[in-house]
């Protein structure tokens, strides 16, 4: 016979668990507002027929929130330009009356307060998202804008951390993709990282796109998660097609774990000390869950705060830095010249194929690197400010970041951030710095620099191929975090223009990919290829060039190639690392250097699964089949660059060839 004390212990537990769900869904039930874009290139007139089909898609997004899906479009209007577009998008979880309450104040705040006259506008809480436009946008998938939040609180084990997340994001994708065609595309996933913190991830779609497009999308961002959110406990990824985030607390509506019922051997109705046990029981039960109830309600209003709090701070910051004006960046040259003392000698940092580049320091006592271009560009003047404009908003951790420009005259001047610890081929082959580099910042090096690539070609708002990718172009800041320097050189510069001779070949030899130093013909495997060479010095700090004859080799990849085939590889090693260094990632990276340097471009990895093998041991590497040796005669001595590096360059391009491509092209992303 169960005592009331049993249905006490019975009874208690289920009702903490029922006052948590329910304390849960309370507290989500507020939407919680995450970004909004609504550039204002089309507006409306206010009372216009424009704004009153608008009200109506508004409407009508409203009251169809009830639907299964949680997704619904609809457009409203036949004449040309007034015709309104629009669609919400509900996250997967919540409940009918969070997705009304959401999408409520979605639609209010548009009109009110962040684009009450743009014809086109998107807007994101956690629990929605409302978009709408004057074209049609249905089942497109559409990847600008994008907005990347992430918490500001490091994670412990960041390696270790990405691994997990790596997995998780990818299982809760294939739940998304495999989803029945017009079915929520949503997945999620829990997964144990320490004793006291659980890995919760989500992913979304929008459920008009097809399963590939799904895909596309959802790989697209999860590949990005390395560039804004490396090492933190939470990151959110927004598009207007699709979205990913994770934390490690449980954001979103957990399964319910069922009520325990008692058993059949409890009082009946009618039997003896009915009402002494029930009110035992009621007195049992009350006490102890009002007192819980109490504690609860305090720790999640801290906690839910708590976390708001740090993606509003992100929020923030990351409305402050949006670019959105050419004249936000220029600058006077007397500021310049000012701050560089009128480009002197002894603020010389250096000299390119593109120009000088000058220390300063801004009156606001800001440092800086002025690339002072060479006059030979014939780019005009506002084709340059929109190209300044287009690099300036490509901003990651891991390029060094365009703060302005000058364009007075015959001067073109751009203004960069300035990185303190020079850059990296000073510590890999300079001895006095080469004990510098112990292996955990070589590696970190390696991510950083796989990272930022990875953001050039696939993630940013240019698709850029940086065609001179080496060790002299990565700049380290005071924390030894790598930053890619002259992403944008080449297109600011004139694609067809270089310094001192007239080839459109730019880059260096050692680090072009054959099929672009012979025949012109670059893409982004040309980039893998440098990354592959780059790769190969950081772990041996032996420059490309070095070689002649020495070890039985000619270059740097014949040397590597020939210590992994005689199965010596740990041989390659630079001496200064001694035995501090992990036997596996260095095998590893050797690997992925060797992937990546093969001959055919096919066969080399693209910078997304670059960054993937780098990140995760769960994924198996191919074997690398012989890399393409890069020959040369003993006069090459340190081998030049074509175009941006060297001025003494003894190369001719009579036959040489290249298309005639863009070295960026510009889409939305």
């Amino acid at each position: 016979m169960t005592t009331p004390s049993g249905y006490m212990n019975m009874a208690v537990p289920a009702v903490i668990t029922w006052l948590f769900i329910r304390l849960s869904i309370f507290s989500e039930a507020v939407p919680e507002y995450r970004y909004h874009d609504c550039p204002n290139t089309t507006t409306f007139t206010p009372n216009s027929i424009y704004q009153s089909n608008l009200n109506q898609v508004l409407s009508s997004l409203t009251s169809n929130s009830t639907r299964d899906t949680g997704f619904y479009n609809t457009s409203i209007g036949q004449d040309p330009g007034t015709v309104v577009y629009g669609l919400f998008l509900c996250r997967g979880d919540v409940t009918i009356n969070m997705c009304q309450e959401c999408l409520t104040t979605a639609a209010k705040d548009l009109v009110e307060t962040y684009c009450p006259i743009e014809k086109v506008a998107v807007i994101w809480y956690d629990h929605c998202m409302v978009r709408y436009s004057n074209e049609s946008f249905f089942g497109n998938m559409v990847q600008d804008p994008s907005i990347s939040l992430y918490n500001i609180q490091d994670i412990s084990e960041p390696v270790r951390f990405n691994q997990l997340l790596q997995v998780s994001m990818n299982d809760s994708r294939t739940k998304a993709v495999d989803a029945p065609t017009g079915a929520k595309r949503f997945g999620t996933k829990e997964a144990t990282f320490t004793s006291s913190d659980t890995l919760y991830t989500l992913v979304q779609c929008t459920p008009d796109l097809n399963s590939s497009d799904c895909d596309r999308c959802l790989r697209g961002m999860i590949s990005g998660l390395m560039s804004c959110c490396y090492g933190k406990r939470g990151g959110n990824v927004l598009n207007p097609s699709c979205n990913i985030r994770y934390e490690i607390y449980p954001f979103y509506q957990l399964a319910a774990a069922p009520t325990p019922t008692p058993g059949s051997d409890g009082p009946t109705p009618g039997s003896d000390g009915k009402s002494q046990s029930s009110t035992t029981l009621i007195i049992s039960i009350t006490a102890p869950v009002a007192f819980v109830l109490f504690l609860s309600s305090v720790a999640f209003y801290f906690l839910r705060r708590r976390a708001t709090d740090k993606y509003k701070a992100i929020q923030e910051r990351n409305d402050g830095n949006e670019i959105t004006t050419v004249e936000s960046l220029q600058l006077d040259l007397s500021t310049i010249k000012a701050a560089t003392n009128n480009f002197s000698d002894g603020n010389k940092l250096g000299e390119g194929g593109f120009g000088e580049v000058f220390k300063g320091t801004l009156p606001n006592g800001q440092h800086i690197a002025a690339k002072r271009l060479s006059g030979s560009s014939r780019q005009g003047a506002e084709e340059f400010k929109t190209e300044v404009l287009l690099v300036a908003k490509l901003q990651h951790r891991n390029l060094a970041r365009l703060l302005g420009f000058c364009l007075e005259g015959e001067e073109k001047i751009l203004v960069y951030e300035f990185v303190p610890n020079n850059s990296l081929d000073h510590f890999l082959f300079g001895h006095e710095k080469q004990g510098r580099l112990d292996w955990s910042i070589r590696y970190k090096i390696i991510n950083g620099v796989a990272r930022g690539v990875l953001y050039l070609h696939e993630d940013s708002r240019l698709k850029i191929i940086h065609r001179d990718l080496k060790s002299s172009n990565i700049l380290l800041d005071k924390e030894m975090n790598p930053k890619i320097s002259d992403f944008g050189m080449a297109r600011i510069f004139g694609v067809d223009q270089t310094h001192a001779n007239t080839s459109r070949i730019v880059g260096t030899y050692g680090y072009m990919s054959p099929e672009y130093a012979f025949y012109g013909q670059f893409s982004v495997k040309s980039d893998v290829y440098s990354f592959g060479v780059l790769i190969l010095e950081i772990i041996t700090g032996k420059k490309n060039s070095s070689f002649l004859q020495s070890d039985g080799a000619m270059d740097l990849l014949s040397y590597a190639w020939k210590h992994w085939t005689d199965g010596t590889i740990l041989e390659i090693l630079d001496p200064s690392l001694g035995n501090s260094y992990s036997r596996n990632e260095v095998i590893r990276c050797i690997q992925i250097g060797l992937l990546c340097v093969e001959e055919d471009p096919v066969d080399r990895p693209t910078m997304a699964t670059v960054v993937l093998m780098l990140s995760s041991y769960s994924v198996s590497l191919a074997l690398p089949r012989k890399p393409a040796f890069f020959l040369r005669t003993r006069t090459d001595g340190d081998m030049p660059s074509i175009g941006v590096e060297s001025d003494n360059s003894t190369s001719k391009s009579k036959s040489t060839t290249i298309n005639d491509m863009s070295i960026s092209e510009i889409f939305p992303r």
